[in-house]
């Protein structure tokens, strides 16, 4: 099928305007919808135009855009009236009350129309009003689509900022004299003025699918606002575009056409959304478990080499921590690309820092649930095993704050302290520059090193020389000390 010779036709190219303009205009309208969890009453609003539609055809006698316009909008306006004041002053929940008023208004629609139907020389075909028929869309429903588009465009972009608060902060609306109510009864009319208006192109049913399935889709994708309501409207519109000629191809009813291919972006968005997709969630929780392995397999390494300096014997470890020999080299491999491990594996001062962080917080942790929580101490180290890898360092702070600095863990294991890093590392220092080895260091192996070195406390240096490996120091008794790069990012000094 050549579809650049089809939408030449006069009736595509109508058809294929209206259902961008309902599209566009449903998915910016449905963003607020949804926002304000009026999801069903947009539904019962569109449901309950059809009393209008048969009371125009009574008024007129004929098929007439505008009294059609006219008789929906204010049936639609009845409904909602009528939702609000049973919610305010019967004893009804609110779902109920919507669902009351919609049926009884569909039903007198669907019993007028097929009353009006029976009678010779009348074409009023329930079918197009239920499901939409936008093959045959007309001029004169073009400039009501087209017209009402530009109204709630509009609309949206002057009453942006009421629409905005009154959504999100209703409390502070009121406080800032904005009437809530007022700008709910606005949102009913232009819904009800887009249902109307899409009436031709996806029928009654169909327009909440228009309405609630892009901004939902949108809502996957931002948080934003501003953004949200440029991704519905162009989702929406892609959405109508894309549907059309699937109908067109398949010979399909187009209403129902548009929205299944709505449905199928958003089940796209809900796999595949940055953030809130499923696949997103499942690789975060992916990343979390491996940084759960790599983190416990640094610590048991620290207690290793901290109790004996033993080369590491890896299927003697791997037995030990229950996993797969191969799965542990690849995590070897991973800690020495962050630095945690040297290639001979052995602890870096990056690797042991991060390991004295979850000794801390483990011992920490299992000294809150036995002194606050009253467990007891047999009973804390299977949850401090889980939670050591959850704990920020904020919240860790905290605890050893409550807990007034304590020295032991309920099983009188020593409480590292919290790692010191360097204000000003000895790393940064310019050539010819003089500077003081500061008395409080990262911690104490830093300290021991520097005391290894011949570097004392409150001792003069000054840098003669720096390389990528290395820098070269002359100490206050003239002696040219050379200080591995590594170490020489942990010593703190001052000027």
């Amino acid at each position: 099928m050549n579809w650049i010779e089809l939408l030449q036709e006069s009736w595509a190219m109508r058809a294929l305007i209206a259902s961008l303009l309902v599209g566009l205009m449903c998915g910016i309208l449905g963003c607020f919808i949804v926002l304000r969890n009026m999801s069903l009453i947009g539904d019962a609003l569109a449901h309950a135009i059809l009393p209008g539609v048969v009371f125009a055809f009574l008024w007129v006698g004929a098929y007439n855009v505008v009294a059609f316009f006219t008789g929906s909008v204010i049936a639609g306006l009845v409904a909602a009236v009528s939702i609000t004041w049973i919610q305010h002053n019967a004893k009804t929940k609110n779902d109920a009350a919507i669902g009351i008023v919609f049926t009884a208004m569909f039903s007198i629609g669907v019993m007028g129309i097929s009353w009006i139907s029976r009678n010779e020389g009348v074409h009023l075909d329930l079918k197009d009003f239920l499901f939409g028929n936008v093959l045959g869309v007309s001029d004169q429903d073009l400039y009501l689509t087209a017209g009402v588009t530009i109204y709630v465009l509009l609309s949206v972009i002057v009453f942006y900022r009421y629409l905005f608060i009154t959504t999100f902060q209703p409390i502070v609306a009121q406080t800032m004299g904005i009437s809530v109510r007022l700008v709910h009864y606005f949102l009913m009319l232009l819904l009800a003025f887009a249902v109307v208006a899409s009436l031709q192109t996806v029928g009654v049913i169909l327009v909440v699918a228009m309405l609630i399935t892009p901004a939902s889709t949108a809502l996957l994708l931002s948080d934003k606002l501003r953004k949200v309501l440029l991704l519905a409207a162009i989702i929406g519109m892609v959405s109508a575009f894309l549907g059309l000629l699937l109908s067109i191809q398949f010979e399909t009813t187009p209403g129902p056409a548009m929205a299944v291919t709505a449905t199928f972006f958003y089940l796209l968005a809900v796999f595949a959304a940055p953030q809130r997709g499923l696949l997103f969630k499942w690789y975060r929780k992916y990343q979390l478990r491996r940084r759960i392995q790599l983190e416990d397999i640094l610590k048991r390494l620290f207690r290793q080499q901290e109790q004996a300096n033993e080369p590491l014997e890896a299927s003697v470890f791997a037995q030990e921590m229950g996993i797969h020999p191969l799965q542990l080299r690849r995590s070897l491999r991973a800690m020495r690309q962050v630095g945690w491990l040297t290639p001979t594996q052995h602890l870096t001062e990056a690797g042991r820092t991060q390991a004295l962080r979850l000794v801390r917080a483990h011992r920490l942790w299992e000294t809150y649930l036995a002194d606050k929580i009253g467990l007891h101490h047999e009973q804390v180290h299977d949850e401090a095993e889980h939670y050591e890898h959850l704990l920020s360092e904020e919240l860790l702070d905290e605890v050893d704050k409550t807990l007034g600095f304590p020295d032991l863990d309920p099983h009188g294991e020593p409480i590292p302290s919290k790692p010191v890093h360097p204000d000003f590392p000895l790393i940064r220092l310019e050539v010819a520059q003089h500077a003081r080895i500061a008395a409080r260091q990262m911690s104490e192996r830093i300290t021991a090193k520097l005391w290894q070195l011949g570097l004392l406390p409150e001792m003069d240096i000054i840098l003669q020389q720096k390389q990528e490996d290395a820098v070269e120091i002359q100490t206050e008794d003239h002696k040219l000390v050379r200080v591995p790069a590594e170490l020489a990012r942990q010593i703190n000094i001052h000027q």
